[in-house]
């Protein structure tokens, strides 16, 4: 066991967030978080992380909120403690690369509204893709931490990932988080890759580890890590806590209080904060998005490493091609993709893309008979530098002698914020609107449209977008 010493173990609540995004399709609103925003704020805790990742997608297609107005809001009471986002690097919160200037544009403003601790990763774990935006963080006066997309494979070492964090420290990260969005990390390796990282990077550096619970070694995963010397772990309150969400808060503060880890946390004061959340859950389980599935525990997540947004995409896919049978084969034909096209960790957008073509090579009967423009894309470098070299009968298969990237690919791309500007002129009530608007295109306009509707007393938009989804 590594040596004890009289440690505060920091924690990060991500009930604001990652919770609901996890068990809830990220359903909770500004209203429901206002009311315990300010005893949130005296708990103690090292962050809160309460933007980025769905949040901004869902608050502009279903909940018709502005999300920097939330992130203000969330600003106004949290006085004390930081606001944490989740940032994917050069593709911000969308699914493309951006150009630089509206990367830098969107960091610069995220820190104005309010944020203070910045994750950010790359689905690919490629140091290039993180430059601009890791760059643009510590230039704004934020905390920068980055990630380090946590997966298993032979290219996936613990030497390997202790390599890339000490280059990201490099690149000027002030916390280097284990980011493991598929509960692949075990217990005792979590002691191992912690332990190395704590003497491998400077002693100012923090080590973060985020994990869920949907495999059930969440919380074993947790302890162990800081057993090993780890500085933060990201926690759930309960209401909304384990399953495929994370460990929950409650046990583990019960767990290290008296010890040397002691978080400092007083039970007492979350209990209130417990039941308001308990509200908030009822609602989502009465609204039909918590379903008691997302809280039992599979160990598929193990077997395949499918992340539980992956499985259930990748059952919706087969069901509307009446091919669910095939789950056990999709499945089993996962790992063979992963490794055909150079093991890349399965998280947003890898995961669809080689989630989406493992259902193609089932469902065609023939592996890479029928092939997305995603997967072509991944083979070619448009999304970074893979961790291992595809096979390359694949890449013959695929994308014959195409031309392959070896350079970071938003080197191609020229500044777009200006044209982003000019496209949506007439609906602009803050500047903060055209980042809205370069990153979730269509569905910012159809948010815009509905505000000036709402301020002119007529709802045209209604008639403007049937397509659209209102609220219930």
């Amino acid at each position: 066991m590594a040596e004890k010493t009289n440690k505060k173990v920091l924690i990060t609540d991500t009930i604001l967030r990652d919770a609901h995004q996890s068990q809830a399709a990220t359903r909770m609103t500004t209203q429901e978080m206002v009311p315990v925003l300010e005893q949130l704020d005296e708990v103690g805790y090292y962050s809160l992380e309460a933007w980025g990742g769905a949040t901004f997608d869902t608050c502009l297609r279903f909940l018709n909120e502005d999300p920097w107005e939330r992130l203000r809001t969330l600003k106004k009471y949290l006085k004390k403690t930081p606001i944490q986002m989740l940032l994917r690097g050069q593709n911000l919160l969308g699914y493309r690369h951006y150009s630089d200037d509206v990367v830098e544009k969107f960091v610069a403003k995220s820190i104005e509204n309010g944020v203070k601790v910045v994750r950010v990763f790359d689905a690919l774990n490629d140091p290039r893709n993180l430059e601009t935006s890791m760059k643009a963080i510590k230039k704004y006066g934020g905390i920068c931490e980055a990630a380090i997309s946590y997966t298993t494979s032979p290219v996936h070492t613990t030497d390997y990932f202790v390599k890339l964090a000490k280059q990201l420290e490099g690149m000027g990260a002030d916390n280097i988080c284990i980011k493991d969005m598929a509960n692949l990390l075990l217990p005792y390796t979590a002691f191992d890759l912690v332990s190395k990282l704590k003497k491998s990077l400077k002693p100012e550096t923090k080590v973060h580890l985020h994990t869920h619970n949907t495999a059930g070694t969440g919380d074993m995963v947790n302890l162990k890590a800081i057993e090993a010397g780890c500085d933060i772990v990201d926690t759930a309150l309960s209401p909304l806590g384990n399953g495929t969400s994370q460990p929950a808060t409650e046990p583990l503060v019960a767990t290290l209080k008296g010890t040397p880890y002691d978080t400092g946390i007083e039970i007492e004061k979350l209990l209130p904060i417990v039941n308001h959340f308990k509200g908030v859950a009822d609602r989502l389980k009465a609204d039909g998005f918590l379903s008691p599935k997302v809280l039992s525990i599979d160990i598929n997540a193990l077997i395949y490493q499918v992340p539980g947004g992956m499985l259930s995409n990748l059952i919706s896919q087969l069901k509307q091609q009446n091919k669910s049978d095939k789950l056990a084969d999709v499945l089993a034909e996962v790992p063979n993709v992963r490794k055909d096209c150079g093991y890349p960790p399965l998280v947003t957008p890898s995961s669809q893309i080689v989630g989406t073509q493992a259902v193609l090579n089932v469902v065609s009967g023939e592996r890479y008979k029928m092939v997305t423009k995603e997967f072509k894309g991944l083979l070619r470098g448009e999304y970074g530098k893979l961790p291992a070299e595809p096979d390359a009968d694949v890449i013959k298969k695929c994308i014959g002698d195409e031309k392959r990237i070896t350079y970071r690919p938003a080197d191609d791309l020229k500044p777009e914020y200006e044209q982003f500007k000019s496209e949506i002129s007439e609906y602009i009530e803050q500047e903060e609107d055209v980042l809205s608007y370069a990153v979730f295109g269509q569905v910012a306009l159809n948010f815009f449209k509905w505000r000036k509707a709402q301020k002119t007393g007529v709802d045209k938009n209604m008639a403007e977008n049937p397509d659209r989804v209102y609220p219930v």
